[in-house]
């Protein structure tokens, strides 16, 4: 019997565009298949749950929150064949080297996570991931000024664009974010 290949599938976009749904999605597919699946999140992500990953749109499925990437590699399971990583934007850049580990290691590995930030730059690690994936999926929302795709996320701060020098990270959801395209995404300063 031939050895199971690993690979790396990246899920990416803004906001609201069903990057989660889209995890969860393939993970239900996988369990379907019967195969061993492992979930995890970065544990600053609590806005649904702390123990799973859930999308906007209410769907969900168990995971483990982490501190940081190497806890991934130190909570494996010997039987694991695909691993689900939601919002890897906010992991530390040890997540390259873990998701390339258990990749080389036969395991399926999906990630999902914004590949820019709100002032539409490249997020985290998600940049090296995209260029390392065998297969790259960028989801696009919908712009809430103009109902066109939208493939940047707008910080909102009392309902106005928020500034260029604020907090990179705040997590949040629709009370702060939207997803808006080039001409309407805005970032004073």
């Amino acid at each position: 019997m031939e050895a199971q290949t690993g690979s790396l599938e990246v899920i990416t976009g803004s906001m609201f565009c069903g990057k989660s749904d889209e995890l969860i999605r393939r993970l239900r597919r996988a369990k379907i298949a019967k195969q061993h699946i492992q979930v995890f999140k970065p544990a600053l992500d609590n806005r649904y749950a702390e123990s799973k990953v859930v999308s906007h749109a209410g769907n969900e499925f168990d995971a483990v929150a982490i501190e940081k990437a190497a806890d991934i590699r130190a909570q494996l399971q010997p039987a694991t064949t695909v691993v689900g990583i939601d919002e890897a934007q906010f992991l530390d850049e040890e997540i390259v080297a873990v998701v390339n580990y258990l990749a080389d290691s036969g395991i399926r590995v999906i990630v999902a996570g914004l590949d820019t930030d709100f002032r539409g730059e490249p997020f985290g690690s998600m940049p090296v991931l995209t260029a390392q994936a065998e297969r790259v999926d960028k989801l696009h929302a919908i712009c809430m000024t103009c109902g066109r795709d939208a493939s940047r996320t707008q910080r909102l701060v009392n309902g106005r664009p928020a500034n260029y020098n604020d907090p990179i990270v705040i997590v949040g959801a629709s009370e702060m974010y939207e997803a808006r395209c080039r001409t309407h995404h805005q970032v004073p300063n």
